[in-house]
């Protein structure tokens, strides 16, 4: 919505009509108005041709517009918008991706199991509000992609920079979760979750999943486990970030569920199993809605200041009428 800070400056409008009159209709009959002789060039002159009083009025038109438009700056335009002010901080999040080869397997059609993870984990991020959320990733190690943040954008843009075999072949799932943990330490949220990603067993990492969730636990963290992907003889394909030779191999699915399970109880959360993209949606959607809290939210209205577009836009078409009349007109009282 359009405001303005000073309105009474606005009635400087109502000069523009007299101005207008004064200057263009009590110039009287001797105003003459020449082309330069370079523009007719030898082949006469025709006014209806060419159109000079409608280029005339049209000049005019602007350099009328440009003073209509300072003068509107005078008021202070401001476009004005209601915005959500949270008194209260949602819920801290950390979300931990494993980047493991077998994240590969082709049993999440139509993509695989990596792929489909990511996408849900994108409608994830887009459905929280106000709450900081950051990304750990995880293969041989594991590393920070993203601390905590509302910059939702900036995490998608690294969400889906992740490549599968980028940390290595292994799968550290005790570094991710402490990793996680670590960055959430220092949070001041009353509540704090990490979201575990995996489709393997522990076998990297100088960090075993226990402790990581015994840590998290007197943190005050609940972990959420997520076991992705069918068990048995599974296809996969994917191409090496640093090589880019492209693997094709029949893994043998599975995880240590005991292992999840035991985080997941530890630390208060639950443990879920994904089979298809669709129970994956539907545990993305049951953590949503567990860890939805109600927060104090104020409507405040936030004010983004136009004047310097007016000013900029009126100097430019008075600066564009002044300077055509010069170029192609010589104005003879």
């Amino acid at each position: 919505m359009l405001t303005f800070e000073t309105p009474q400056y606005l009635l400087l409008l109502l000069l523009l009509p007299p101005a207008v009159y004064l200057r263009h209709f009590r110039k009287g009959r001797g105003a003459v108005l020449s082309f330069p002789f370079r523009v007719w060039r030898g082949h006469g002159f025709y006014p209806r041709q060419i159109g000079l009083k409608g280029v005339l009025f049209l000049f005019s038109l602007f350099f009328w517009i440009g003073v209509a438009l300072l003068i509107v700056s005078l008021g202070g335009p401001s476009l004005s918008r209601h915005e959500k002010l949270f008194l209260s901080r949602g819920v801290d999040i950390m979300i931990v991706f494993d980047q493991s080869p077998s994240m590969a397997g082709k049993d999440f059609p139509p993509v695989n199991r990596f792929e489909t993870a990511r996408e849900m984990t994108s409608h994830f991020i887009a459905g929280r509000e106000n709450d900081p959320i950051g990304i750990v990733s995880f293969g041989t190690d594991a590393v920070l992609r993203v601390p905590p943040t509302l910059d939702y954008e900036l995490l998608n843009k690294r969400l889906s920079e992740l490549k599968i075999m980028e940390m290595g072949d292994g799968t550290a799932i005790g570094m991710g979760l402490a990793v996680a943990a670590l960055h959430l330490s220092t949070s001041q949220a009353d509540e704090k979750i990490i979201i575990l990603l995996t489709d393997g067993e522990n076998n990297s990492g100088e960090i075993q999943p226990e402790t990581s969730a015994s840590i998290a636990s007197k943190l005050g963290i609940r972990i959420y486990t997520i076991g992705i992907g069918t068990t048995g003889e599974v296809s996969a394909e994917f191409t090496d970030p640093e090589t880019g030779s492209v693997y094709s191999a029949t893994l043998m699915s599975r995880f240590d569920e005991s292992m999840l399970q035991k985080i997941a109880d530890e630390t208060g959360g639950r443990y879920f199993h994904a089979v298809s993209p669709g129970t994956l949606e539907a545990v993305f959607q049951t953590i949503d809605s567990l860890e939805s809290v109600e927060r104090l939210v104020k409507m405040q209205v936030v004010f983004e200041p136009l004047h310097y577009l007016f000013i900029l836009a009126g100097f430019l078409l008075i600066m564009l009428e002044f300077t055509v009349r010069k170029a192609f007109f010589r104005e003879i009282l």
